[in-house]
């Protein structure tokens, strides 16, 4: 039997996200593994959205997170996290909505980001109205273009006005390098180098400046092993937890477990090369072109067509039939998890439960 058959998949309502309770907590060693242990592990919890998964690597002495959501943000703190850092700009109504969560878990060290004086001036004054420091890295764009201040005086200024603010706590920076995702390592390990060196020069000309830069919250998953190398970075994996088709081909090099996969069947064979699954777009991310899964079992099949509840395959030699149930890795697994309200936990071949997909929500009790 392969590692992702299921002896009681009837347990499993299709289409349905499974995850595999052992790999999970493989990949969590490895992880702790690269990074030399836990202490500078702040694992992403975008990927799995779970309490559980949350508990598994607290379990395992992981004790600090990082998140995108506040509804991500109330799920670590349900399941006891003593650190997490919000790594969004918050604007809005989200500003109070962060601070009543600082409010209700006092004993919890929360901080967020901020790459601009407007929202910045939001921030403090809510702090100094709350009398609630808050503690506030600096989200330095080095290369991505998505979120993030370049590297140079106005950087500096605004880490300034962080230090020197009586209700901010700076804790230092945040440099996300999502950009960076050459396959070869050797190329992807120059390309950090490379990018990363203005912000070690802008922490050095802060600190000779009497601006200290306690901690820099560096990288995603394709540049982890490379910052793990310097011991001074805080690093921030999230997909390794469960792992996908398309990180599993782009970096080879990382060998993680594919702990997530999609039990799909066979609704229709309206031709004698084709099948129909119940694997549609409202159950898979397919913000990518094809493949969007990789089916495991199977011959190699042609995706010809992907709708909302429906996928029609291809193959000449086709010999799949109604009712059986097929498996398939997801292309992208986190957006792919954002679409189920729960996944089933497999262990030694057998369902054993499921487990809430909890800050898939954008609100819990907030």
């Amino acid at each position: 039997m392969q590692w992702y058959q299921i002896t009681n998949e009837e347990a499993c309502s299709s289409p349905a996200l499974v995850v595999y309770l052992d790999r999970i907590k493989a990949n969590i060693a490895k992880m702790i593994q690269i990074a030399g242990g836990t202490h500078r592990l702040r694992p992403h919890v975008k990927t799995h959205k779970m309490a559980e998964v949350v508990k598994l690597q607290l379990d395992m002495e992981i004790t600090q997170f990082k998140c995108a959501t506040l509804s991500e943000l109330e799920m670590c703190l349900g399941a006891g996290t003593p650190d997490v850092l919000l790594a969004y700009s918050l604007t809005g109504p989200n500003v109070s909505r962060y601070f009543d969560l600082v409010d209700q878990y006092p004993e919890a060290s929360l901080s967020t980001i901020v790459d601009n004086e407007t929202s910045f001036k939001g921030l403090a004054e809510e702090a100094a109205l709350r009398q609630s420091p808050i503690r506030l890295y600096l989200d330095i764009n080095n290369g991505m273009n998505r979120t993030g201040i370049v590297p140079g005086p106005g950087a500096e200024a605004l880490y300034q006005l962080m230090y020197d603010h009586s209700f901010v706590e700076p804790m230092g920076f945040h440099v996300y390098d999502g950009h960076i995702h050459e396959t070869e390592l050797g190329l992807r390990t120059d390309a950090c180098h490379r990018d990363f060196e203005p912000v070690l020069q802008m922490k050095q000309a802060l600190e000779r400046s009497g601006y200290l830069v306690p901690n820099i919250v560096a990288g995603g998953t394709p540049t982890f092993p490379i910052h793990a190398v310097h011991t001074d970075r805080i690093l921030s994996p999230g997909t390794p937890l469960l792992w996908d088709g398309g990180y599993d081909k782009a970096f080879p090099d990382l060998d993680f477990l594919p702990a997530a996969v999609l039990l799909s069947r066979v609704v229709s064979r309206p031709l004698v090369d084709r099948c129909c699954l119940d694997l549609g777009h409202k159950a898979v991310a397919s913000e990518m072109v094809h493949p969007r899964i990789y089916l495991l079992g199977q011959t190699p099949h042609e995706t010809l067509m992907h709708s909302e509840e429906h996928l029609v395959l291809t193959d000449p030699e086709c010999s799949m039939t109604i009712g059986q149930a097929v498996y398939a890795i997801p292309t992208h697994i986190c957006p792919t998890v954002a679409l189920h309200d729960q996944v089933y936990i497999v262990e030694n071949n057998s369902v054993i439960g499921q487990w809430a997909v909890t800050a898939r929500s954008r609100w819990n009790t907030l």
